[in-house]
C-alpha cells in the first residue's frame, strides 16, 4: 500500500483551513470549505457590493462552471444543463420525456437516493410504470435483475453510479449495454461517485450523467449538472422549463422555442453563487489531477478497510473491494447519535438510516483515518450506538 499520495498532500491541506482543528471524514455528505471556494463566493459578493449589478460576468462564471463540469466528466458544455440541484435536473429531464406510448416503464435500481426515486414516482401520474429493483441481501444489485426487468417496454433505466449508504458501485458500462440492447435510455445518478477518481460520461455509456458538487466535487449546496449524450436532447420537451431553456433567452417573449442540445434543460435564473464555488472547486480537482485523486482515494479506503478489521468493527462493505467510493460505513443502532458524539471528539462523519458513514477524500490523511476509527470504536465501546 502507497502511504503517501501523487501530489503534494500538505499543500492540498493548507489550502482546507478547518483541518487544523477537525477532521472531516463526510465527503459522502459535505465537502469541507477551501481557500478556493471562499476566494471565490468573495469575489461574487466583491462584485455584487462593488457593481450591484453585473449580469454579463456573473453570467460568464456560470458558463465557466458548465465548462469545468464537461471537462471533468469528458463532455463539452453544449450538452451540460445546469440546474439548482439534482432533483431539479432530474425533474426537468422526467418531464421531458413521452409516457404515452408503447415505452412507457422506467426501472429505478434500488440503491437510488431517495429523491431521484420520488421524481420518477412523480411521473406515474403522466403514464410511467415504475419497477424499482430491490437489493439483494449482500447490499448490491447483481446485473442479472435488470436483465430480467428492462424489456421492449422500459423507457429509461435510472441506476446510481454509487449507493449513498455504503459506496458500492455499479458497473455503469454494462448497465448501458444492457440498457441500450432493450431500446432504452439510462440515466446516472454520480453525486456519490464524480470526483472520488476520473470519469468519462461518454465513453461510459450512460445517456445521462448528474451530479450537484457539495460532495466529493468540492463545492456548496446550491447547484448541480446534467450532461446529456449528444444527439439525445433534441427528443426531451421539458414541461419543467423556464427562460433559460429558451434558444435567446434575451428575447423576452413567450415563445417556447427549445435551446440547442442540453441547455434546453435549463430552467430560470441560474444559480450564480453557487456557480463561482462549483467552478472554483472543480477547477482545483483538475489542477490535482482526478487519477492522483483516485489513486490516493484508493489507499484511504483499503487502510480504513483494514484498521476496521484490526479494531474488530463491523462494517457494511461490498463484497468487492474495489467496487466502492472511497466511502466505509459501519453499521450502527443509533447512526445519529453517533455522528454527534464524534463531533463532540473533532471527527466529522455522516449517518444515513442504519449507517454511519467515513468518507475520506485526497485531502486527508492515513493518521486521519485512524484518528476516526479511534473515535468510533470508543464510542461503540461506550454503548452510543452499536448495532
Amino acid at each position: 500500500m502507497d502511504t503517501h499520495p501523487p501530489f503534494d498532500l500538505d499543500a492540498v491541506r493548507a489550502r482546507i483551513p478547518v483541518l487544523g482543528s477537525r477532521i472531516p471524514m463526510n465527503a459522502c455528505s459535505q465537502a469541507p470549505q477551501s481557500a478556493a471556494a471562499r476566494a471565490a463566493a468573495e469575489a461574487y459578493l466583491d462584485s455584487w457590493d462593488r457593481d450591484v449589478m453585473d449580469w454579463e460576468a456573473w453570467m460568464a462564471e456560470v458558463e465557466a462552471a458548465r465548462s469545468a463540469f464537461a471537462r471533468l466528466i469528458g463532455g463539452e458544455p453544449a450538452d451540460v444543463a445546469v440546474a439548482s440541484s439534482l432533483s431539479q435536473a432530474t425533474s426537468s429531464l422526467a418531464s421531458g420525456l413521452d409516457y404515452g406510448g408503447t415505452r412507457r416503464e422506467v426501472v429505478v435500481s434500488g440503491v437510488e437516493f431517495p429523491t431521484v426515486a420520488h421524481v420518477w414516482r412523480a411521473q406515474e401520474r403522466f403514464g410511467a410504470r415504475v419497477t424499482t429493483l430491490p437489493l439483494a441481501p449482500d447490499g448490491t444489485l447483481p446485473l442479472d435483475a435488470y436483465e430480467a426487468a428492462v424489456g421492449p417496454g422500459t423507457l429509461l433505466v435510472s441506476a446510481a453510479h454509487a449507493y449513498y449508504q455504503t459506496g458500492w458501485m455499479q458497473d455503469v458500462p454494462a448497465l448501458a449495454e444492457r440498457a441500450h440492447a432493450a431500446g432504452a435510455l439510462l440515466f446516472v445518478d454520480a453525486y456519490q461517485s464524480l470526483g472520488t477518481g476520473p470519469f468519462d460520461a461518454p465513453a461510459s455509456g450512460a445517456d445521462f450523467v448528474g451530479s450537484g458538487n457539495l460532495k466529493y466535487l468540492m463545492g456548496t449546496p446550491g447547484i448541480a449538472f446534467l450532461w446529456v449524450r449528444p444527439g439525445v436532447a433534441e427528443r426531451l420537451r421539458p414541461g419543467i422549463t423556464g427562460w433559460f431553456g429558451r434558444r435567446d433567452p434575451a428575447a423576452f417573449d413567450f415563445a417556447l422555442d427549445w435551446a440547442e442540445g442540453a441547455r434546453r434543460l435549463d430552467v430560470g435564473t441560474p444559480p450564480i453563487l453557487p456557480a463561482y464555488i462549483a467552478r472554483a472547486g472543480m477547477e482545483w480537482l483538475l489542477e490535482v489531477g482526478l487519477e492522483r485523486v483516485g489513486a490516493w482515494n484508493r489507499t484511504l479506503a483499503r487502510y480504513m478497510r483494514a484498521g476496521a478489521r484490526a479494531r474488530g468493527l463491523a462494517t457494511m462493505d461490498p463484497p468487492d473491494p474495489d467496487a466502492r467510493t472511497p466511502t466505509t460505513a459501519f453499521p450502527c443502532a443509533d447512526a445519529h447519535a453517533v455522528e454527534a458524539r464524534l463531533r463532540e471528539r473533532g471527527i466529522i462523519a455522516s449517518a444515513r438510516g442504519p449507517a454511519l458513514r467515513l468518507a475520506p477524500h485526497f485531502y486527508n490523511t492515513l493518521d486521519d483515518v485512524d484518528a476516526a476509527l479511534d473515535a468510533l470504536a470508543a464510542e461503540l465501546e461506550d454503548g452510543a450506538g452499536a448495532a
